[in-house]
């Protein structure tokens, strides 16, 4: 099957649960999005699909394209098309944005084979004159003094350089001006395709008026708890989120 897949998953941090028996899927070739209030478990999903190693899965499965996820390490994860973009992007001193990425692509390929320097730095600066990234930044250690949209804008070109089946955007737009906000976005939607699955994680509906959703889920103590269109963001928008709350105490 084409899709993440996660059935009755629940996990829990330091002795709490944050994910509660959550079920949701997002087939290839889809846009999904993810609202829902702060501490409602948005991010631990991420991170938990990513093998974050300090969350505790306790019951579910979640499988990409049939292959359980939950067990194996980032790393695997990662070589499998799964890319996770952080809402805290993290630096790496010392280590060139351009070395970072050859490095990441190397260690997909099989033993013996290696990135041809001379394809690599023509799609790499390709790609960052699309996201406005100013060539120089190759020789920058990896996110180190800069500012929130240019951590962002290299989130998006790592993952577009790396081709996943998969993309996780968390937060994405989190401190983001404008301008920033559309070129980022703009990097995403040339990414769209009938052979991948975009998950956005926000907060606002800001980020879904240039990323446009097939579907906006609504998560609620750790449990997808309503589904349906981009009008549903405009709706949480518009109203909040104590809505969602009386009806869930009702039902």
């Amino acid at each position: 099957m084409n899709s993440i897949q996660i059935d009755n998953l629940s996990a829990k941090i330091d002795g709490n649960s944050i994910l509660n028996n959550l079920n949701f899927t997002l087939p290839k070739g889809e846009v999904h999005a993810i609202m829902g209030p702060n501490g409602s478990g948005k991010s631990t999903l991420s991170k938990v699909l990513a093998g974050h190693p300090d969350y505790d899965v306790t019951s579910g499965t979640a499988k990409m394209d049939d292959v359980e996820l939950l067990g194996l390490s980032p790393d695997e994860i990662a070589r499998l098309g799964l890319f996770l973009a952080f809402q805290y992007p993290i630096e790496v001193p010392g280590v060139s944005i351009a070395n970072f990425i050859r490095a990441a692509l190397q260690a997909r390929m099989e033993e013996g084979q290696n990135v041809k320097a001379v394809d690599y730095y023509k799609e790499l600066y390709l790609k960052m004159d699309e996201l406005g990234i100013d060539r120089s930044f190759t020789s920058r250690s990896m996110n180190e003094g800069f500012s929130g949209g240019e951590k962002k804008r290299c989130e998006i070109l790592q993952m577009s350089m790396l081709n996943p089946k998969y993309c996780i955007l968390d937060e994405t737009d989190s401190g983001l001006d404008i301008d920033a906000l559309r070129v980022v976005s703009e990097g995403v939607n040339r990414m769209k395709n009938s052979d991948r699955g975009i998950l956005v994680i926000t907060h606002y509906q800001r980020l879904l008026d240039y990323i446009v959703p097939d579907k906006v889920h609504v998560m609620w103590d750790g449990q997808i708890v309503r589904t349906g269109t981009k009008d549903l963001a405009l709706e949480l928008e518009e109203r909040g989120y104590d809505w969602i709350k009386e009806e869930i105490a009702v039902a």
